[in-house]
């Protein structure tokens, strides 16, 4: 097998997906329940805006509403709850993301927690997080999801395959781990404190890395023949001091002994948009659902 036909193009994924999720759209839209979103960005968007940018033109390109709302760094963690609390209110709406990264002052995690978990198209709520444990996926996790939609698109057979995850993240490593253990795979989380990193990822037929760590995963660690999802994204800067985005993985060296691999960019970024998108249209059904109900118990 040539290098270029081990590539997961995260594009093509995510592409298949479109149409089924456009196709949801304009019959939500139809009914009157038409799927929108609002993103919310707090402090300095530079960091988030090229992500912005991306998610509001696919979803237009999609029939999917998008606002995009910027946020004062200095505002107060209750004016900001106060806000997602009206947006939870707001029947218009169907979906809340919410930008990373935020200030240091101001705890993500409690922000999740206050979107209504049936417009948590991220996937973050505590809720979404539960009901992987139990086996229930509605609307997961969209970069975790993503990442396991891509070992699928391998065709492995999940059931007993062995699978490394490097890094055990809230929201990428844990959800991954849950996600492919529902699958009936055998899964092993490493991390920081992991004794043999290699050992571990020499065993696998699939490796995920989720860690910030440029060129962490090389060659060497991996069985060759191996799925490697690299999950990483990092602003590197060479000599001539232009910049450019790598992952985790040591791309030239794995690309010669893995069995598939993803590129960064174009591997789990675009099929994380798609995640999103489905996500939005299933936030929008299940409102849609909710609201039904309440009228035929009126």
């Amino acid at each position: 097998m040539s290098s270029r036909h081990k590539i997961l193009d995260g594009r093509a994924v995510a592409s298949v997906m479109y149409d089924d999720i456009a196709r949801r759209a304009n019959e939500l839209a139809k009914s009157g329940f038409a799927p929108n979103l609002v993103s919310i960005s707090v402090g300095d968007t530079d960091a988030s805006r090229l992500y912005v940018r991306n998610q509001k033109r696919t979803a237009n390109k999609l029939g999917i509403g998008f606002e995009a709302r910027d946020y004062p760094g200095d505002i107060g963690v209750d004016e900001l709850i106060g806000v997602i609390g009206g947006l939870n209110s707001d029947p218009r709406v169907t979906g809340m993301i919410i930008q990373r990264p935020v200030p240091d002052s101001m705890p993500v995690r409690i922000l999740q927690a206050r979107i209504h978990p049936l417009k948590d198209v991220e996937g973050m709520h505590p809720a979404s997080i539960g009901n992987i444990v139990y086996g229930e996926l509605t609307m997961g996790p969209c970069t975790a999801v993503a990442a396991v939609e891509l070992l699928k698109s391998t065709g492995l057979n999940l059931k007993g395959l062995e699978v490394v995850i490097i890094g055990h993240s809230e929201i990428v490593g844990k959800p991954i781990a849950f996600l492919l253990m529902n699958e009936d795979a055998t899964v092993t989380v490493c991390h920081h404190m992991t004794r043999n990193l290699r050992v571990h990822s020499r065993q696998a037929d699939a490796v995920f890395v989720a860690v910030g760590k440029p060129s962490l995963v090389t060659g060497d660690m991996i069985k060759p023949g191996a799925a490697l999802i690299d999950i990483g994204i990092n602003q590197i800067t060479d000599e001539d001091g232009n910049s450019r985005i790598v992952g985790d993985v040591d791309f030239s060296s794995c690309v010669e002994t893995a069995g598939w691999i993803t590129p960064v960019p174009g591997g789990v970024g675009p099929v994380t948009v798609g995640i999103l998108m489905r996500n939005a249209v299933t936030a929008a059904g299940l409102i849609k659902s909710r609201y039904q109900e309440q009228c035929n118990q009126e």
